[in-house]
């Protein structure tokens, strides 16, 4: 597991372009037959990609966590963007298709990734944040998530916003996750930029290919900074810096948040007259 510490504001005015991309983005998710897991001091939420190739793989837990189990103080939220694949929970198995999704409270001892085929293997992304309480699990396809519209081509941002975690479908200790589809020719994924003080956020791109690219913006409204993302990559946005992109085709995203509330709609804008 690697760790990521906090970055104070201030500090973070310094960075280098590398020093951005250490600190904030997260690369190589998706390695064939393992798990890959980054944990972030913010909010000690956990980034994680799982791709089974051939036997299952097995979600354990590390010192860093100082716990029996993985679940034992954690709950977890599974978008698998891959082939078809299954999620075992404590022996219970839950087939997850492409875009399907998976809430996963905390208590489940044992987690165990696997591919229906192996030549089109699975790609479980997850976020995983600390928990008080345990809730139901809860399976979740794309038609079950609750749309949202938003955007206009003539903004080139018109996009659908499915919520998969989230009050009114799966309920959660403090973990909100869902995933965000541009529409062709659209870049935008939000303007004007927002902060939400209350809780941070990572954003996970995909569906790009080899030739394109996000630009990802960050930083405190007034000094702003940027990353370049590649697909399949994610990056972790503290509460207090703006989170916005575009890319140089349309993409998919899928954010997840960790925080003090789980209203969607709280959110600070920042008007553009003020942006830096």
């Amino acid at each position: 597991m690697e760790i990521r510490n906090s970055s104070h504001p201030k500090d973070a005015k310094h960075y280098t372009t590398e020093d951005l991309r250490k600190n904030f983005l997260v690369q190589d998710l998706f390695v064939n037959g393992k798990i890959k897991l980054t944990h972030s001091h913010i909010d000690r939420i956990i980034i994680g990609g799982a791709k089974p190739i051939g036997d299952s793989i097995e979600l354990l837990v590390g010192k860093e966590l100082g716990t029996e189990y993985f679940l034992e103080r954690r709950e977890m939220g599974i978008i698998n963007i891959g082939g078809q694949g299954t999620v075992l929970l404590d022996g219970k198995e839950y087939r997850l298709n492409s875009r399907d999704g998976l809430y996963i409270g905390k208590g489940i001892q044992k987690v165990l990734f696997a591919s229906d085929v192996p030549d089109n293997p699975a790609k479980f992304y997850f976020n995983s944040a600390p928990a008080h309480k345990k809730y139901p699990i809860v399976k979740i396809n794309i038609e079950q998530a609750k749309p949202e519209h938003l955007g206009a081509d003539k903004n080139s941002n018109k996009r659908t916003i499915y919520k998969y975690i989230h009050p009114d479908v799966a309920k959660s200790c403090q973990l909100s996750m869902g995933m965000t589809i541009l529409e062709p020719n659209n870049v935008w994924n939000t303007m004007p930029a927002h902060t939400h003080a209350r809780r941070m956020e990572v954003y996970f791109y995909f569906d790009l290919d080899d030739d394109n690219v996000v630009f990802h913006y960050m930083g405190e409204p007034d000094e702003s900074r940027h990353i370049i993302v590649r697909n399949e990559e994610a990056v972790i946005s503290p509460s207090w810096s703006i989170h916005s992109g575009a890319g140089t085709s349309n993409y998919t995203f899928i954010w997840g948040m960790a925080g003090e509330n789980q209203t969607f709609s709280d959110m600070d804008h920042i008007p553009m007259n003020e942006l830096k």
